[in-house]
């Protein structure tokens, strides 16, 4: 084992509030002094933290690094003490961020062509049309908390469209999610409450779902293929699941609800603090902001698609990877792991490694050499990363544009970031512009 020189300070003190409000200097201090650092967890559970860049791009690609959290050594992951709470209970573990190849190499292939560049493409003109008529509802305010009136309902809408949750379901979705944003660093018994009704609900939806299915017609030549089938044009992702189940693909019931659960879980939070951690960032960066709003006013789009991997790699909405487990004894980064240890990959320090990325601590929209971990690396890497970017570009560049003097409404100290360990979010984002007419929804 390689030894790290001594460090001359003494270790940062990790996750206090003040840690969760700026954790960059003592990520700056771990990739320094101790790039691979056993630590206690506030959930008592003890993991490696793995701080730099080239540790963190090997871990998130090694198969000896399983996200099945049977390989943990203690009955931590039993107790809910990893993992999403309740998610054991409801009978949702058989999703894509706890499974290894060869069933994680089935299940992502089963939802991934809902995620291809078309697909994502088609569903352009929704989100952006969700985009208008959430700014609709506030514009004429002169006021807002983004995070509650704009950043947390677009994504949640727009992966309930996707799934095909009935638009009249949609709001209890937005209840059980705000639940788990709520509460996703403090008590558990909330948020396991909220998957519960989640997993219910999904249940049921598929139930009827499938009946739907077996009195329709069969669908036209051309919407599906054999083997995976793709998802028509106008299909919901829940459809197209139960479609490639019935037609031979093996997908159990609990798969099919862990599955739509994930997505949401997963594909909303990341969202809310990508729109949110971005706004703010351009916000407190003014001449980022003037950048990017002049290149919006030209027509031009390439420094919003980079700005936005930008905002992704600097202040980014997953602070660190999901667990890993070793299945067996391995050594990362000079430090000895054993067999059943958890290992937790911190993006929010790679993506900040002076070693990899120039002036790591500069926001600058148009940086072009950004291979951030953003969104993970290897076969685990996010599946609704396109559908992110489509919203995250949207919502940044309608805001921008629909209300050009927007800025936050108080002091940046005063804002308070939420407490959990994998997500990096802002619980509130209050802002003030000028009074514009809109068209409020109901």
């Amino acid at each position: 084992m390689t030894d790290h020189p001594p460090p001359q300070t003494p270790a940062p003190e990790l996750f206090t509030w003040e840690f969760a409000t700026n954790p960059y200097p003592a990520y700056a201090w771990l990739r320094e002094h101790a790039p691979v650092h056993k630590t206690r967890l506030p959930s008592g559970v003890e993991a490696w933290l793995v701080t730099r860049y080239a540790d963190a791009k090997l871990a998130l690609a090694d198969p000896r690094l399983s996200k099945n959290p049977a390989h943990h050594d203690e009955p931590a992951h039993a107790k809910g003490k990893t993992g999403i709470p309740g998610e054991r209970k409801a009978e949702l573990m058989t999703h894509l961020l706890n499974i290894d190849p060869p069933d994680h190499t089935r299940l992502r292939r089963l939802v991934s062509k809902a995620f291809t560049p078309r697909r994502v493409a088609e569903f352009a003109p929704r989100v952006q049309e969700l985009t208008y008529d959430l700014i609709d509802r506030f514009a004429a305010d002169g006021s807002a908390d983004l995070i509650h009136d704009f950043a947390f309902p677009l994504p949640i809408y727009a992966i309930c469209d996707l799934l095909g949750v009935p638009r009249e379901d949609q709001d209890d979705f937005r209840d059980w999610a705000g639940m788990m944003i709520r509460h996703g660093g403090g008590p558990r018994g909330g948020v396991a409450r909220s998957v519960k009704k989640m997993r219910t609900y999904l249940a049921d939806l598929i139930h009827r779902k499938r009946a739907a299915l077996s009195d329709a017609p069969a669908p036209h030549p051309g919407e599906t293929s054999p083997g995976t089938p793709d998802p028509a044009p106008t299909e919901d992702l829940i459809s197209a699941l139960i479609r490639a189940s019935d037609e031979g693909e093996h997908l159990t019931e609990n798969e099919a609800a862990a599955m739509a659960f994930i997505l949401l879980f997963a594909g909303f939070e990341t969202t809310v603090n990508l729109i949110g951690n971005g706004t703010y960032a351009l916000l407190t960066h003014p001449e980022q902001r003037a950048r990017l709003e002049k290149s919006l006013a030209a027509g031009e789009h390439g420094l919003l698609e980079t700005g936005v991997e930008e905002l992704l790699r600097y202040d980014g909405p997953v602070e660190l990877a999901t667990w890993r487990f070793a299945t067996r004894p391995l050594t990362l980064g000079g430090q000895d792991i054993a067999a059943g240890d958890p290992v937790l990959v911190v993006l929010a320090a790679a993506d900040r490694d002076p070693e990899r990325f120039a002036d790591p601590d500069v926001l600058d929209l148009g940086r072009r050499d950004n291979q951030h971990l953003g969104y993970g690396h290897g076969i685990h890497y996010c599946l609704g990363a396109p559908l992110a970017r489509l919203e995250g570009q949207t919502a940044l560049a309608t805001l921008l544009t629909r209300l050009p003097d927007l800025q936050l409404a108080g002091d940046p100290a005063d804002l308070r970031w939420r407490g959990g360990l994998i997500m990096r979010g802002l619980r509130t984002l209050p802002v003030e512009f000028t009074p514009r007419a809109g068209t409020p929804a109901p």
